[in-house]
């Protein structure tokens, strides 16, 4: 036997990749069917059904023939981009947003960071006061805001007297009040459940360390917390784009508020003239803008946590 045999060392052969079999396949299947059969008939159907109606045109045969709708291609989106109010509508929620979200954001995370603190007391109280008004529906908050800002109904008519909130010139901001009146304390719970889940160790080192209170809260805290402050950012960029409610009910007390003051209150007033097919094309627009920002502000923001 050769040398150069014994020396080289043994080939065994390549070891199968073992492939994890999926149990239960037809339970799996079962209990997700459920799920799989709404979630296409009443979020994947709509969609598909809205793309086709923004497709769809009205022609007359003569003057005052019967009207039919017939494939039109892209002509309602056409009518959508030459329309100055729908792109009034989304630069003033984008104002809206720029301004309302941060201090949304920043009650709801010092709000958090107060009930997270040791040096705070009464924090079941606190966190129900918080979190109360999210359990108001946004039409009745939108209703006792409008009541309190109405200059002849408001109980604090020396005020109203002074400062007309429900001007042209105020009344977005108004509007923006009874918004985060309403959602900041629930983007503190989702703030404060993220807060709960870092580990005590890791705060118990800081104190070793010297740290102070606030110097937790700003070098551990937070940053820990960010993906979570991220995720109310963008529910709440979605939510700015979709405003409907308080505005629709603020029509009933001021004039100011327009049928297309909104995105969303253009295509309800668009609807009802009735044109469905302008409405859906300007739905699916918004739609695309929305997702846009909002998958552009999380990979900017993910860039950045990792950079």
């Amino acid at each position: 036997m050769s040398t150069t045999a014994l020396d080289a060392p043994a080939r065994t052969a390549p070891s199968p990749v073992n492939k994890t079999k999926v149990a239960h396949k037809s339970a799996i299947a079962v209990f997700v069917a459920p799920f799989g059969a709404l979630f296409a008939l009443f979020y994947l159907l709509p969609i598909g059904y809205a793309v086709w109606q923004s497709t769809r045109v009205v022609e007359r045969e003569g003057t005052f023939g019967p009207p039919t709708e017939v494939f039109g291609g892209l002509a309602q989106y056409r009518n959508v981009l030459d329309n100055e109010a729908f792109w009034e509508s989304i630069g003033r929620v984008l104002l809206f947003g720029i301004v309302q979200v941060p201090v949304m954001l920043g009650l709801a995370l010092v709000f958090a960071l107060l009930l997270d603190s040791p040096l705070v007391r009464g924090r079941r109280f606190f966190r129900l006061a918080f979190f109360a008004p999210y359990a108001v529906p946004g039409v009745i908050a939108a209703i006792m805001w409008g009541f309190l800002y109405s200059p002849n109904l408001s109980p604090f008519r020396p005020l109203t007297a002074e400062i007309n909130f429900l001007s042209a010139d105020l009344v977005l901001w108004a509007i923006a009040n009874v918004v985060t009146w309403v959602y900041v304390g629930y983007n503190m719970l989702i703030i404060y459940s993220s807060l709960l889940a870092i580990p005590t160790e890791v705060y118990e080192a800081a104190r070793l360390d010297g740290a102070s209170q606030f110097r937790i809260a700003w070098s551990i805290k937070i940053p820990l917390v960010m993906p979570a402050i991220i995720l109310t950012a963008i529910f709440s960029i979605i939510g700015t784009l979709q405003l409907l409610a308080e505005p629709q009910v603020f029509q009933s007390f001021t004039s100011s508020v327009t049928s297309d003051f909104t995105p969303n209150l253009l295509v309800y007033s668009t609807a009802s003239v009735p044109n469905p097919s302008l409405a859906a094309a300007f739905s699916v627009v918004l739609a695309l803008a929305t997702f846009i920002m909002s998958f552009t502000f999380l990979k900017v923001t993910q860039r950045k946590a990792f950079q």
